[in-house]
């Protein structure tokens, strides 16, 4: 699950997170450097997370039995019925010929509980994708950050979508503002706490029953004119 847990102070969590910041923003396909971000700048909310998952019936159980998206894990999901949670989430990923494995190991947290509820998040983004039914270009995933950020409240995720729209051109600045923000900042708001559900016993599930038990809005389609590459 973990790399080796590196003990940093505040000036080298500082002196992390900023040097993380500048080559994420400069090489944003270095999912390492994302994660040193977001780990360096995130323990007070991590801490938040995990205090709420604590709370709920479903989170203690994911804390306790701590599950893991690996192959390995959730292999199974290949072989579910068209409908199910799971096949949708298989296929995304067989779509884009992904893999469960390649999310890069937990560094920077204290303890083991907080290391845990960090490499969480990070392994149930793709879960995230395949509910709301957001596409993995520079503007499903600067919509996806909305959402984490109204759940979780991680400055990681607000700083990768001013790097994002940083990114954008005038066309996909328009789409992303007009259409994707104001419909992310709802869902984000409306929908269960997604750290706060065991995703894996929802597989066998039919995918519009398990979005709507959690609240999920689903991404509307791009408006005619304004799509951006899936």
């Amino acid at each position: 699950m973990v790399g080796v847990r590196i003990q940093l102070n505040k000036w080298q969590q500082a002196a992390v997170a900023l040097g993380s910041a500048v080559g994420a923003l400069l090489d944003p396909r270095r999912a390492d450097l994302i994660a040193a971000l977001g780990e360096t700048t995130g323990k007070p909310a991590f801490e938040r997370v995990l205090e709420r998952m604590k709370r709920s019936a479903e989170g203690r159980a994911v804390l306790l039995e701590r599950p893991r998206v690996l192959s390995s894990e959730v292999g199974h999901a290949w072989d579910l019925p068209s409908n199910t949670f799971g096949a949708a989430y298989a296929n995304f990923m067989g779509s884009r010929n992904f893999s469960p494995d390649d999310r890069p190991p937990v560094r920077f947290m204290d303890t083991d509980e907080l290391e845990y509820v960090a490499m969480r998040a990070r392994e149930v983004h793709d879960f995230w994708h395949t509910l709301f039914g957001l596409p993995t270009n520079l503007i499903g995933e600067s919509a996806l950050k909305v959402i984490e950020f109204e759940q979780m409240h991680l400055p990681m995720c607000m700083l990768s979508v001013l790097g994002g729209t940083a990114r954008f051109n005038d066309k996909q600045r328009n789409l992303f503002f007009q259409h994707y923000f104001p419909w992310a900042i709802r869902a984000g708001m409306r929908c269960n706490d997604l750290m706060c559900i065991y995703y894996e016993r929802h597989f066998h599930e039919d995918l519009d029953d398990v979005r709507a038990k959690w609240g999920i809005i689903p991404a509307p389609p791009s408006p005619k004119g304004l799509v951006d590459n899936p």
